[in-house]
């Protein structure tokens, strides 16, 4: 090579290592954005808290209750009860050991001194999302 010809190297910076996936949440974080659902009535964080293969086992009819199978059923139907403004709900106790979660709650349904009844979910929660609940509840 001449001393009047030159060499051009270009060297790339190294891409960006892409950021780290944030890590799930936790069973605990996740029953408490599920509670604030039906305490604020507001259901659009809901759907982020629910995976595809959800089962949901519901209270009723009697005896066995209903069964719902997918995200989108388990979505709507908890999406519906809890903007029910004739409802409100009373978190009395959680627990959480792992990945499964008992609820207690009460679900007021009228004015009354007596108009509630109590009940009890029990979640199962796996990578963050909700993929299983059975509810249960007292009755007279």
């Amino acid at each position: 090579m001449s001393a009047s010809e030159s060499v051009s190297t270009s060297v790339s910076a190294p891409e960006p290592a892409p950021a780290p996936a944030p890590a799930p949440l936790t069973t605990a974080e996740v029953i408490e954005r599920f509670n604030e659902v039906f305490q604020h009535h507001d259901p659009s964080g809901l759907a982020a808290l629910v995976a595809e293969d959800c089962v949901m086992e519901g209270i009723s009819p009697a005896p066995e209750g209903s069964r719902l199978e997918g995200a989108e059923d388990c979505v709507r139907f908890w999406a519906g009860f809890a903007t029910d403004p004739a409802h409100s709900f009373v978190i009395e106790d959680v627990l959480v050991a792992g990945e499964v979660s008992v609820i207690r709650w009460r679900f007021l349904f009228g004015p009354g001194d007596k108009d509630y009844v109590r009940c009890v979910n029990v979640m199962r929660v796996e990578n963050g999302l909700i993929t299983e609940a059975s509810g249960y509840a007292k009755t007279g």
